[in-house]
């Protein structure tokens, strides 16, 4: 009966740790915890109503997927990215992007493809309004649907850890220079290489989207293009 006991205890103690990671996550995209903060562990047991164990290991599993780390003698903070890392990433995730461009192009039914055009049409309309509250939720949602329906879940794992790392950066290099009508423009070039069922202009405009991306990162963040570190990336 004990052993019954203790396996029950340790479900529970680590189902509450999911529970934890997930709300902690949540405050982290959300900006609630901003990128050099230092996370508490006894506020957060005490806004859990739980003890530090289901709070540690939940902090050990976001520092494992790379949004916070542990800084020996200080605590846990939420890790800040470089701009020159945030380059690096970008560029594994244009790979990333490209390829589920390629995938949704051989893959989309025509009821989609269709789809995606609505969703491009509401962008812009809230592009032409600069109403930047409303185009980025559409973006996430965009990008989120041409993930999903690329048909690799191992794709897709990988890009989401990409993006949670990029959250900050692209929100503030989106809007920079115009970017809601430019960053719509590319959206147009993605989706009308789908409906086309050209992969190879697919994977290209989904890998330059990213790219572009980044350089509205570098200009946004007034960054020194010669200081990055720029592997050629062949798509």
């Amino acid at each position: 009966m004990s052993s019954v006991l203790e396996n029950v205890a340790l479900i529970k103690s680590r189902s509450l740790a999911l529970l934890i990671e997930a709300e902690v996550e949540r405050m982290i995209m959300a900006g609630e915890i901003a990128p050099g903060d230092r996370i508490n562990e006894n506020q957060l047991a005490l806004r859990f109503g739980t003890s530090r164990g289901p709070i540690r290991e939940a902090l050990r599993a976001l520092e494992a997927g790379g949004l916070v780390e542990l800084k020996p003698n200080r605590g846990v903070f939420v890790r800040s990215i470089s701009v020159a890392e945030a380059c690096d990433i970008y560029a594994v995730r244009a790979a990333l992007f490209g390829l589920a461009g390629r995938l949704c192009a051989e893959r989309l039914t025509a009821e989609q493809i269709a789809d995606l055009k609505r969703q491009i049409v509401a962008m812009e309309t809230a592009a032409k309004k600069k109403d930047f509250d409303a185009y980025y939720p559409l973006n996430l949602g965009l990008h989120e649907f041409i993930i999903d329906h690329s048909g690799n879940v191992v794709l897709a794992s990988h890009y989401r850890d990409l993006v949670k790392l990029l959250h900050l950066f692209r929100t503030r290099s989106l809007v920079q220079g115009g970017g809601l009508a430019i960053s719509n423009n590319e959206h147009h070039e993605m989706v009308e290489a789908i409906a086309a069922r050209d992969g190879e202009r697919a994977h290209r405009a989904h890998f330059d989207h990213v790219m572009r991306a980044r350089e509205r990162l570098v200009s946004a963040e007034h960054f020194n293009p010669v200081d990055i570190k720029t592997e050629k990336v062949s798509p």
